[in-house]
């Protein structure tokens, strides 16, 4: 899926894949890979910087840690996060509906004059 696509998407993808729990930033590319059967194959070099935006804005808090002699950060959801992330959602389905209720249609559209 090409990555123009997804603009303002991407905020409300990251905090979805962060809603179960901590996660450190490869396992949040997998979470989105695999959960949307390899549609959203994103690069490191665009959700990187969209966690460290959402860090800075409050929206998700990021740990230090060493696993494997490596450290890593892991992120998880603010209650700030959280309530953002419901009104993704919200946006989400008003425009998904939307979109449908156009895109979806069997009709043709009327001949302009």
């Amino acid at each position: 899926m090409r990555a123009e696509v997804l603009k303002g998407h991407l905020d409300g993808l990251l905090l979805a894949a962060l809603e179960d729990g901590p996660l450190h930033g490869y396992a949040v590319l997998e979470v989105l890979r695999s959960g949307s059967g390899g549609a959203f194959d994103l690069p490191t070099g665009t959700v990187y910087p969209a966690l460290h935006r959402l860090e800075r804005a409050g929206l998700v808090a990021g740990t230090w840690s060493r696993a494997a002699g490596r450290q890593r950060r892991s992120y998880r959801l603010t209650p700030a996060g959280r309530t953002a992330l419901e009104q993704q959602r919200a946006n989400w389905r008003e425009f998904s509906a939307a979109m449908s209720a156009i895109m979806d249609r069997e009709q043709t559209w009327p001949a302009r004059a």
